[in-house]
């Protein structure tokens, strides 16, 4: 695993929140990145094996396909399941983030999933090809999450 995502496992919500909120929307990533999940909910001691358990059995990443010529929309498929198989539509592009109003890069799944459309993740560039995520339940936080370009 990256150092920087496994240092963030470690932090608390509010610390990642600080991160999040530093960091630009950076470049939209365009085809496969490896995913982790960070449940900081349940406190630093449990989310590198909330993490483990997620990656091996529920969800290992997204794939983006990037809409040319400017690359500022598209899709992406989640890859989910032992097998990384791949569906769970969404829409990505650049919007005004839920947590601080500032841009980001959304993930939308309202128009496109009827098992997700409640949920919007929106992510930032932290360094380059690593970025920092958050999951939203309706308006509800629920989740932060780790994506990092192949």
């Amino acid at each position: 695993m990256h150092k920087t995502i496994t240092a963030w496992l470690e932090k608390t919500r509010n610390e990642l929140d600080d991160i999040y909120r530093q960091a630009k929307p950076g470049t939209i990533p365009n085809g496969d990145t490896d995913g982790t999940a960070i449940a900081v909910a349940f406190g630093s001691g449990y989310a590198k094996t909330v993490a483990a358990v997620a990656k091996l059995f529920a969800w290992q990443g997204k794939v983006f396909d990037m809409f040319p010529p400017d690359q500022q929309r598209g899709i992406l498929i989640n890859k989910v399941t032992p097998f990384s198989l791949t569906f769970i539509i969404a829409k990505v592009y650049q919007d005004k983030s839920w947590l601080d109003g500032e841009q980001t890069i959304v993930i939308d799944y309202s128009t496109t999933s009827f098992v997700a459309k409640k949920i919007r993740d929106e992510i930032r560039e932290v360094e380059p090809g690593v970025y920092l995520g958050k999951v939203w339940w309706g308006k509800t936080r629920i989740l932060d999450f780790a994506l990092i370009r192949k």
